[in-house]
């Protein structure tokens, strides 16, 4: 009886398996990507770079990328963004770029590997800033802790479920929904 169980388990998520095989997973990570975090990501790239401000604007930082960035440097200086270095300012307008394209990306399926280790390193990024820029260290509530009852920290919870979304589109690739597919880009490699 346990046998003729085990066998049906297997059997059933072995169908499972073979009908979400290739494109539930990577497919599904992106449309939740665009459904949770996109507009989160695309709005905070935006409010770094001065599109309003001529044509260059494009190329220019804004007063609010400089608090979100390097907020006590922004302080210091009464946040005056033209008291900003070169490399202060560079680093804003290259930040919010990746926030507008990485998660464009993300969402229609070019180059999702890349844009995916893109979007960690940008994560992992926001958060040290966000825990020493802005002081969230001395908040535990925002850094949280693992494997406690509660589920709701800013920090280690929720971008540990933003992390999962981007290392299974790493791994698995866009899907065939994509570029990347219309590209050839999801194809395994061949071993030599």
């Amino acid at each position: 009886m346990i046998n003729q169980l085990m066998s049906l388990y297997k059997s059933i998520f072995a169908g499972v398996e073979r009908l979400a095989e290739p494109w539930l997973l990577p497919t599904l990570s992106r449309f939740v990507f665009a459904a949770v975090l996109f507009y989160y990501f695309y709005q905070s790239g935006v409010s770094k770079v001065d599109f309003g401000n001529g044509i260059f604007g494009f190329l220019k930082p804004t007063d609010g990328g400089f608090v979100q960035i390097f907020p006590k440097a922004a302080e210091a200086v009464f946040y005056d963004i033209t008291q900003a270095s070169f490399f202060q300012k560079l680093v804003i307008v290259g930040g919010g770029w990746a926030e507008i394209l990485l998660p464009i990306m993300v969402v229609i399926g070019l180059l999702t590997r890349l844009a995916g280790v893109g979007m960690i390193g940008f994560v992992v990024v926001q958060s040290l800033t966000d825990l020493y820029g802005h002081g969230g260290i001395a908040h535990k509530e925002t850094l949280g802790v693992w494997f406690d009852q509660f589920s709701n920290s800013a920090i280690l919870d929720q971008r540990a479920f933003w992390m999962l979304l981007f290392v299974v589109l790493i791994v698995r690739g866009a899907g065939p929904i994509s570029v990347d597919a219309l590209l050839g880009l999801n194809k395994k490699p061949v071993a030599a």
